[in-house]
């Protein structure tokens, strides 16, 4: 039976967050249990998981993972990628490990690139490709293998000089290569049939159902959405998405929400969302990469937490206000600092570079708990980050 359509539910600030938290699994201490089936689970539950380069302090998959398994190793996520294949990398709005399972929602990128090309490899010739594909056929391979490349200038800012290594990512983005696995930062590719042990790609999901991915994916991982949460750069899908959120708001399978400073942004929830009345875990800190899903989408975390992070990776030194790599801190449904961390790692120490109160950490009443809570966090953060 079709509804007509109902007026937005007003939502309180604090409401908002415990949905959101909730939806992240960031209100219980150990959602997903541990080793390498919770990695697997919590990627498939998130949707994606944001991979970077930035090692001032570990990188931000691991970081993010570890907000959500206290007991996390980095030697699960390599398990998970390498041997049980539950995770794959692949392009979401930046490049992440995503759900095996949700593969052939990539396929039809994959098949747009093996067409068309991509913008960024435009300089591979089809002697760089056959050359990588030779060698890849031979068995898993990294860029440390080829030592025979006649370097090219770079034609971007984020290319490599290396005609061999463009090679390598384009066959990534069409799907003929996937990585297996991760030392670091460096890659070890390999065909993607023999990696999963595929006779051919999964079938590519069609149109509609990819909108619906995006929307189930966004629905799950954040409680509430907007067309900006849910399309994160990707504006060309927000009016497919529009449309199925429309039809699910006549089946009363959604409802328009309002939140407290959203203006004319429209946001929408499942009502279970909204009827979730259970509470998180009070006594809980987690000091976040700046590339957690709960911070990534900045105006939302701002929307939803009233702290605007400032990402200064590249902002020159003396304009920073926060540092290089401030890392939001989560203390009881509150955004209240921002830290400044290093690890060094020679001296096997945690450095703090600055401490900012930010968000809610404004008001100074409760700071004295709340640093001695902190600091209790940071013990166990440093412990994560020497791999104690």
């Amino acid at each position: 039976m079709l509804r007509k359509p109902a007026s937005p539910i007003p939502i309180e600030p604090t409401t908002a967050r415990a949905i959101w938290l909730r939806a992240q699994r960031l209100d219980v201490r150990a959602p997903f249990g541990d080793g390498a089936q919770a990695v697997a689970e919590a990627v498939a539950h998130l949707g994606y998981v944001q991979i970077d380069t930035i090692h001032v302090i570990e990188r931000s998959h691991h970081h993010i993972l570890f907000s959500r398994m206290p007991g996390y190793r980095r030697e699960y996520l390599k398990q998970a990628q390498t041997h049980d294949k539950s995770v794959f990398e692949y392009w979401t709005h930046a490049l992440s490990y995503v759900p095996t399972a949700d593969l052939r929602y990539f396929v039809p990128d994959m098949t747009y690139y093996r067409r068309n090309g991509h913008s960024f490899f435009a300089t591979v010739t089809p002697a760089d490709m056959r050359k990588v594909l030779r060698l890849a056929r031979a068995g898993p391979l990294s860029i440390r293998d080829i030592d025979d490349d006649v370097l090219r200038d770079k034609d971007h800012e984020w290319a490599s000089r290396k005609p061999s290594k463009r090679a390598l990512q384009l066959a990534f983005y069409e799907g003929v290569l996937t990585i297996s696995e991760r030392t670091g930062m460096l890659k070890t590719y390999d065909l993607t049939l023999r990696h999963f042990g595929w006779d051919k790609l999964p079938k590519a999901a069609s149109a509609p159902e990819k909108i619906a991915y995006l929307l189930d994916r966004a629905l799950r991982s954040q409680g509430i959405v907007s067309l900006d949460s849910i399309c994160h750069l990707d504006a060309p899908s927000k009016a497919a998405v529009r449309k199925l959120i429309e039809a699910r708001i006549r089946r009363g399978e959604l409802v328009p929400v309002a939140l407290d400073g959203a203006g004319k942004q429209e946001h929408w929830a499942a009502p279970a969302a909204i009827e979730d009345s259970s509470e998180g875990d009070s006594k809980l800190v987690h000091i976040l990469s700046p590339f957690d899903p709960l911070i990534i989408q900045r105006k939302r975390t701002n929307l939803f937490f009233g702290y605007d992070h400032r990402f200064e990776a590249y902002v020159p030194k003396e304009k920073r206000q926060l540092g290089y790599f401030a890392l939001p801190v989560l203390v009881h449904g509150a955004i209240v600092a921002a830290l400044d961390l290093k690890t060094d790692r020679e001296a096997g120490k945690l450095l703090m570079q600055k401490w900012s109160w930010v968000g809610d950490g404004a008001n100074k009443s409760p700071r004295k708990q709340w640093k001695r809570r902190i600091e209790e966090e940071l013990a166990r953060f440093e412990k994560f980050q020497l791999g104690r």
